[in-house]
């Protein structure tokens, strides 16, 4: 892949996190990339390539490391509930 196209897709990966407000995973996922590669495109590529956009995306990314831990909280609690449903129904 060229330089172009790695510059499009950090262009293309960081419009997507500010649209939907996407973690880094779920954009990797999205896009079919690593979660290493949307770090290092919306990091440092982006950076140099459009500085604005980039502020942007480290607001969204900013916020979603912020709530992380209620994220975590969230799927354990759910993961406990489902445990739980499941001892009462076998039971």
């Amino acid at each position: 892949m060229d330089n172009y196209d790695i510059g499009t897709r950090a262009v293309r990966l960081a419009e997507y996190i500010t649209e939907t407000g996407a973690t880094v995973r779920a954009a990797a996922a999205m896009f079919g990339v690593s979660k290493s590669t949307v770090h290092k495109d919306v990091s440092v590529r982006l950076k140099r390539q459009d500085p604005s956009l980039y502020r942007e995306v480290r607001t969204v990314l900013e916020k979603n490391l912020l709530e992380r831990h209620i994220r975590g909280g969230k799927a354990t609690k759910l993961k406990y509930l489902a445990e739980k449903e499941l001892t009462k129904s076998g039971n």
